[in-house]
């Protein structure tokens, strides 16, 4: 076994939930992110998401929340995610949702 392999294999048997040294999974989580965005910008995810009485903008809105909660911008973040749950409870309470949310 080579030094890159004896590497991976150490990395790879860290207990599970241990803050590994070295790890930032920021570019990971920016380009999930920015994959789930365009997904919902997606005309077909949208008319897929409206059939089943779900929002994308509302949906839209939760991301740019999480995403705000994982850089650290915690204000945006309750603010966002404040909106969605607002939103949301009230179309449930005006019997908008599904499938017309």
């Amino acid at each position: 076994m080579g030094k890159r392999d004896e590497d991976d294999s150490n990395t790879l048997e860290s207990p599970i939930g241990e803050l590994m040294s070295g790890v930032d999974p920021t570019r990971e989580l920016t380009e999930l992110m920015s994959e789930l965005v365009s997904m919902l910008k997606n005309p077909d995810v949208v008319a897929a998401l409206t059939k089943r009485g779900v929002n994308a903008s509302l949906a839209l809105l939760a991301v740019d929340g999480i995403g705000a909660y994982l850089v650290g911008d915690k204000q945006q973040a309750a603010e966002d995610l404040k909106t969605v749950g607002e939103e949301i409870e009230a179309r449930l309470s005006f019997g908008n949702d599904p499938p017309h949310a």
